[in-house]
């Protein structure tokens, strides 16, 4: 006989549930047409259970954006575990944050609706300990490898962030997504190969000839 769960077991499984059926919600409606009546009804639950654990709706929304940009991290992660080269590792990290932005409740709650409510600046402060941290490691690693003198960590890492994420929505309005997405990978591959091409050393200046 399974024994009773607690009450810390009950409220775990009931703030999961709110956010599941909410994340559904907010994929298929948008944040906006998303009310807090919808998302009680289809999690079964009362709505003292929701205000419970969360403030508003704003509130409920935002720790599913953190939910998504945990999992998208870990993603990128596992893509990127197995490449040896610094950069194949930032190649296939890009390559598994497209993936990830494909799915259209994704690209929904984290690319479109989560800096338009949570303003920009929340929306960074959330996704710090996942994507910009994946991506700054990511690109810490290549210049570790391939030092450049010209390029700063946080500057490409803040640079690269913002082009993945327009390449994220690019792929997503693009007629034939699959053809769009293989373009984009083309496109990425030669940005990445070639913004960390190997410095060239500096010209050695002529010698002198010596006058007989």
């Amino acid at each position: 006989m399974s024994r009773p769960r607690t009450q810390a077991e009950r409220l775990a499984v009931t703030r999961a549930t709110l956010l599941r059926e909410a994340r559904l919600i907010f994929a298929a409606s948008g944040y906006d047409a998303a009310a807090t009546e919808e998302i009680v009804q289809r999690a079964k639950v009362t709505r003292g259970a929701l205000y419970y654990h969360f403030k508003d709706k704003r509130a409920v929304f935002e720790a599913i954006v953190e939910e998504v940009a945990s999992e998208i991290a870990a993603a990128v992660d596992e893509r990127a575990a197995p490449a040896v080269d610094p950069l194949q590792a930032l190649i296939e990290g890009t390559r598994a944050f497209l993936d990830a932005c494909l799915d259209p409740a994704v690209r929904r709650i984290y690319l479109i609706d989560a800096p338009a409510v949570l303003g920009w600046h929340r929306w960074r402060d959330i996704d710090a300990p996942h994507g910009v941290r994946t991506l700054r490691e990511g690109v810490a690693a290549v210049l570790a490898a391939r030092p450049d003198p010209a390029l700063g960590v946080e500057p490409i890492t803040f640079l690269l962030s913002g082009a993945f994420n327009e390449a994220a929505l690019w792929v997503a309005e693009a007629k034939d997504e699959k053809a769009a997405r293989r373009e984009m990978d083309r496109t990425l591959v030669q940005l990445l190969e070639r913004l960390f091409r190997p410095a060239a050393a500096p010209a050695r200046p002529p010698r002198a000839r010596a006058r007989a």
